[in-house]
């Protein structure tokens, strides 16, 4: 006997809830501790010779909170110090909402962290503007709170401008440009200051904020997508590039969808190269 429309409608849609069931369980179970590590090159306008293979860690979104334990942390942590390197950006959102009783304990969770020319953070929308820059700093780390420093690397001079959440328009960020001849990368927890970067001439970009999407639903892909030039991976606009990662930790539900947590290694490469 042929099943009838209403029986086939109802084992499709049965099959359809097991799925998103299964998937969700995977999701909070496995997928969001699932920690892995993203290699990718970075091409860099004007880079100068002796900068290609610059190689920077680069951790954002940790989200430490009763959701990510010190555990996958940890583990954020020790994959990076595995990892050669001759920088480490921290890309901001250590907490999530500013949660107090997470602020020392991250910034002691990431006190390993070390490389040759140093270790700098940034802040993101969920970090305040005292104790999180505070932490950070007693622990060893250089904090740049719409700040440039200039680094000596290999005989050559790099940029690294760093701005907070907060700070969004090109006028904000102008004054902290300092000669164009010189290489520079924007370090942005939000990946929408590609456009600022992208109209300031400034070649690279380092961003996280996005977690990916968190959930990308094959077929449809992450829904965040509508808000950023770029939810993961590298983009470009102009003379710019970007590269945006997928973060460690995880906010407002505990669950990973085809979107496992990274932390990257990007690589600088002149843009001829690429």
């Amino acid at each position: 006997m042929g099943l009838s429309r209403r029986a086939a409608l109802k084992g499709v849609l049965a099959t359809a809830v097991g799925a998103a069931t299964g998937a969700g369980i995977y999701g909070v179970g496995y997928e969001r501790h699932h920690l892995g590590i993203t290699e990718a090159d970075l091409p860099v306008s004007g880079l100068p010779p002796s900068l290609d293979g610059l190689r920077i860690g680069f951790l954002t979104d940790i989200h430490h909170s009763r959701m990510v334990p010190a555990d996958d942390v940890a583990q954020a942590v020790a994959l990076t110090l595995s990892m050669t390197t001759d920088l480490i950006v921290l890309g901001g959102d250590y907490v999530t909402w500013g949660e107090r009783g997470y602020v020392g304990p991250v910034a002691e969770l990431l006190k390993p962290l070390h490389a040759p020319n140093g270790v700098f953070a940034i802040l993101g929308n969920h970090d305040d503007d005292r104790d999180m820059p505070a932490a950070l700093a007693r622990n060893g780390f250089t904090v740049l709170k719409d700040q440039t420093t200039r680094l000596s690397v290999r005989g050559e001079t790099i940029n690294l401008i760093g701005i907070r959440f907060w700070t969004r328009k090109a006028s904000e960020i102008v004054r902290l440009v300092r000669r164009s001849s010189e290489a520079a990368i924007l370090l942005a927890h939000d990946p929408r200051r590609l456009t600022e970067a992208a109209a300031l001439d400034i070649p690279a970009v380092l961003s996280g904020h996005t977690h990916g999407g968190q959930v990308v639903i094959p077929g449809i892909g992450a829904i965040a997508r509508r808000n950023f030039p770029v939810v993961a991976g590298l983009g470009s606009r102009d003379n710019s590039s970007i590269f945006v990662s997928r973060g460690v930790g995880t906010v407002y539900v505990p669950v990973r969808i085809n979107c496992p947590p990274e932390v990257a290694v990007v690589t600088l490469r002149r843009r001829s190269q690429i």
